[in-house]
Order: structure tokens, then C-alpha cells, then sequence
């Protein structure tokens, strides 16, 4: 075992250290059989192997290896001295420090020069096996978060991880001296080890807020490549990719503008699909419809994207009240764009609010309306999260009529451009038959005194149904 004096500071006579532990990344899976593992990772569990990296080895051992359960390990060695010499000498805190011993950008090089192969989604031996979810447990050795545990649940948890942090203290014989920002995170997850792989390569930077080597323009491709299908939907992008550039004005100006123009292109994707039913337009008017038939006046979007609904809103005067939410500050950024928010006159801008939120998170906020909105929107959120999303809305905001639409994946074989088995947008987590759906709402009814209503939306065919399915709850209270 490695250790390292880290902070030493001189307080009159009083000396504070810390001692870290090496730096160290473990994957486990119970997916039976759960060596495949070692298919997808490129590394076989019965050999313990060591690459050579520019500032040191990496070694790739399996604590555990069996049909029920394994575990892959990437421990570092990184020669610290050696690192200096490299720069050049500038005075002892180049040598005391906790650079090569913190999960770091080290880590994320490591991850993608030992791992490479599986952090690019290919697998030779398996090759479905890359894009298949399989239960993955990854712990974190002496993850430093000076945000603390808020900044590593806003990073990890709205792509759907469980987190548990165990925070360290500076030294046990001193409790005076309190705790560190550094912690030892275990994070759960069904998901194909691919996005695994990719989630850690950038955000464990990020939460390190350093890079050990030059940023260019590369490093913005980097981004892009491993962030795709998440990171333009992430409610902390700017965050993330100010950090991850090293704050780098120009480069993170380019990186999120390529961001926002992708996740516009995706959003674009399902209508696109949709076009030649003008479901969007039909979506809106059955949504419109059922609003003005309950008589609400105080409506909440949830989920309210670039302001669709919301400017269909606006244009009913029996609307008094009208809040837009969504988790991406981006998107809530085009609505007010897209709604002229800032040239509307005072007595039509004070009826609308636009508020960033997350859907499974209890957000005071929400309550007091008569009716909520989520238009094509639990389809994007990870089943696991489902249950969060049921309470924040249906037990905690309560409003008296909720109306939630979603696609029909029965429905999905009439779209002649859409291939065989695919959804409708690359962003959607499932995409649920008509019996699937009426389930799932019946149960939420049951569970919190609603009673819901079915409608289809979009023209009915006889044998798979509508192409969008609606539910409508009525608060029982």
C-alpha cells in the first residue's frame, strides 16, 4: 500500500496530515455469468496485468471471479518525483501533495488507455454483450469533491446512479482538525459498462477540477465523444464542461454551443419520425383540450423543453398562471428565446415563470396548481427513477389533474423511417406498449387516490393503436 503526506501546514506548533490511500478503481457485477466481465474489460480474471503510462504503471487484478459475482480492479502507480523532475523543481509543495493519489486525471487516462477498448463499446468475443445493461457497482478511492457530497449527487445522480459517500477525516487521532473534502464514493447502476466507463473518464476530472496535462482543442472532441447521449441533457453541462476545459473561455464556449446544437438536433429527432401525423400539433390540442375541459387556471409543464405547450398557454387568457420547468437551464434559455419573454408586456409576462427543477427531487415549488402537464417526458427518465419522479408529482405537489402522455411502441412498426426494434429518440430510456402503460398508471392511481382516464392521440389503428397514449388523473380529494 501506498501512502502520502498531503497537506502539511504549519499552525504554530501544530502539524496537520493526511495519509490517502492509493489510487484505486473497482468494477463489480453480479450479471450471470459475471466473468463476462472480463470479455467486455479485455482482460482475462486469471492473470494479474501491468501497463506502462507515462507517469507510471497501472495493474489490472480480479479480487473476485466467479459466475455470480466478479470484480476488476485498476490500481495506479504513479512516481510522483519523477513527475516533478519532468517540470522542473519549483519548491517542496511540488513534491508534497496529493496529485498522483487522488482520483484524478491520471485515472481517467488510465481508464482509457488500459480500458480502452471497452470505453469505446466493443467487445469481440461478445459483442452484444457492450449494449447490454448489467448490474455494475464501481467504487472510487479518495475522490476529492470540495463541493461535497451535494456536488457529487448533482453530478452522478441524474444519470441515474445510487451514491454512497464515506467521508475521511484528516487524521483520527486529531478530530479538532475536522474533515477532508476527500471521499470514498460507491456508485450503483444497471447500465451498459460502456456509459459506465464514459460517465467516470469525465466527471472524475471534474470533480478533481485539475488536469495534469495541456487542454486544447482535443480535449473538447474528448468531451463531446464520451459525453454523447448524456451530457447535452445534464442539468450540470456548464459545470461540467468548465471543468473539465480547465475554465478555458473559449474552448468551453465552443464545447457547450456544440452541445446545445446537438441536443436541439436530438429533440428534433422524435418529430421528425412523427412528422407525417403532425402528432406534435395533436399532442398539444388533446392536452389543451383536457386542461380547458377541468376549467385549471394555474398550470405547471413539467418538463416544458423549448416552450411548446407553454406558448399554447399563453394564448388562452384562461390560463392565469403558467410555469415551465425543466432540468436543463439550456432549454429553459430557447423558451424564453422562443416565447419573447423579455419584450412581452407586463401584464402578459407576470402570468408565466420559467424554473429549473428535477423531476424526481421534492421541489416545494411545484405545488398549489390545479393541473400538471408532462408531455413526452417519462420515457426519458431511467426506470429507477421512476418511483421518485410518482411521489414529487402525484404525493407531494398534488395537483387535481395531471395529464401525462407517452409514445405507444406498438404503434412504432407503422413509421416507415424508423428501423425495426428501435425507439423514437436516442434519448428515450423505454418506450412502453398500451397495456405496459395503463399498468404502470393504474398503479400510481391506486397508490395516491387518483382515478385515471386512457385517450388515444393520432390516428388509431385496430391492431396496434394510437402512435401517443394519454393518461388523465383526477385527484380523488
Amino acid at each position: 500500500m501506498y501512502y502520502l503526506c498531503s497537506t502539511y501546514v504549519t499552525l504554530d506548533t501544530e502539524v496537520k496530515v493526511l495519509f490517502l490511500q492509493p489510487m484505486l478503481l473497482t468494477i463489480a457485477t453480479t450479471h450471470k455469468p459475471a466473468t463476462d466481465l472480463g470479455y467486455l474489460l479485455h482482460k482475462h480474471p486469471d492473470k494479474l496485468q501491468s501497463f506502462s503510462l507515462s507517469f507510471g504503471q497501472a495493474h489490472v487484478f480480479y479480487p473476485e471471479a466467479s459466475v455470480e459475482s466478479c470484480i476488476a480492479a485498476l490500481l495506479l502507480d504513479i512516481d510522483p518525483v519523477g513527475l516533478v523532475r519532468k517540470k522542473g523543481s519549483q519548491g517542496l509543495e511540488q513534491y508534497v501533495n496529493d496529485r498522483p493519489y487522488v482520483a484524478s486525471s491520471f485515472l481517467s487516462v488510465a481508464i482509457a488507455q488500459v480500458f480502452g477498448s471497452a470505453l469505446a463499446g466493443r467487445c469481440k468475443d461478445k459483442p452484444e454483450l457492450t449494449q447490454t445493461p448489467i448490474p455494475l457497482i464501481a467504487k472510487l478511492t479518495t475522490v476529492p469533491s470540495r463541493g461535497g457530497e451535494a456536488l457529487l449527487q448533482s453530478l452522478f445522480a441524474p444519470l441515474g446512479y445510487t451514491i454512497k459517500c464515506d467521508r475521511t477525516t484528516l487524521d483520527d487521532k486529531f478530530p479538532q482538525w475536522g474533515e477532508s473534502y476527500y471521499y470514498n464514493v460507491e456508485l450503483h447502476h444497471t447500465i451498459p459498462l460502456q456509459e459506465l466507463l464514459s460517465h467516470l473518464y469525465v466527471l472524475i476530472p471534474v470533480l478533481d477540477d485539475d488536469k495534469h496535462y495541456w487542454v486544447g482543442e482535443d480535449e473538447v472532441d474528448k468531451l463531446l465523444r464520451h459525453g454523447e447521449g448524456w451530457l447535452a441533457k445534464h442539468p450540470e453541462q456548464n459545470l461540467i464542461a468548465k471543468r473539465y476545459l480547465k475554465r478555458f473561455g473559449p474552448l468551453v464556449r465552443s464545447a457547450l454551443t456544440q452541445l446545445v446544437e446537438d441536443n436541439i438536433d436530438t429533440t428534433e429527432q422524435e418529430e421528425i419520425v412523427e412528422e407525417r401525423l403532425s402528432l406534435n400539433q395533436q399532442r398539444l390540442a388533446a392536452v389543451l383540450a383536457v386542461l380547458k375541459q377541468c376549467g385549471a387556471a394555474k398550470v405547471i409543464d413539467l418538463g416544458c423543453g423549448e416552450g411548446k405547450l407553454l406558448k399554447e398557454l399563453l394564448l388562452d387568457q384562461s390560463f392565469k398562471e403558467i410555469i415551465g420547468v425543466d432540468v436543463s437551464s439550456r432549454a429553459l434559455e430557447i423558451a424564453s428565446e422562443r416565447l419573447h419573454l423579455e419584450r412581452m408586456p407586463s401584464m402578459q409576462r407576470d402570468r408565466i415563470k420559467l424554473l429549473q427543477g428535477s423531476l424526481t427531487y421534492r421541489d416545494k415549488r411545484l405545488s398549489g396548481y390545479d393541473a400538471a402537464t408532462v408531455i413526452e417526458v417519462i420515457e426519458h427518465l431511467d426506470m429507477a427513477r421512476l418511483a421518485a419522479f410518482e411521489r414529487v408529482l402525484f404525493e407531494f405537489a398534488k395537483p387535481n389533474t395531471v395529464v401525462v402522455t407517452t409514445p405507444n411502441v406498438e404503434y412504432n412498426a407503422k413509421f416507415e423511417t424508423l428501423p425495426a426494434g428501435k425507439l423514437r429518440h436516442k434519448d428515450h430510456r423505454f418506450e412502453w406498449t398500451r397495456l405496459e402503460f395503463q399498468q404502470w398508471a393504474n398503479k400510481v392511481a391506486g397508490n395516491f387516490d387518483y382515478s385515471v382516464q386512457f385517450l388515444p392521440i393520432g390516428d388509431e389503428d385496430l391492431e396496434v393503436g394510437a402512435p401517443t397514449q394519454m393518461a388523465v388523473f383526477r385527484s380523488r380529494n
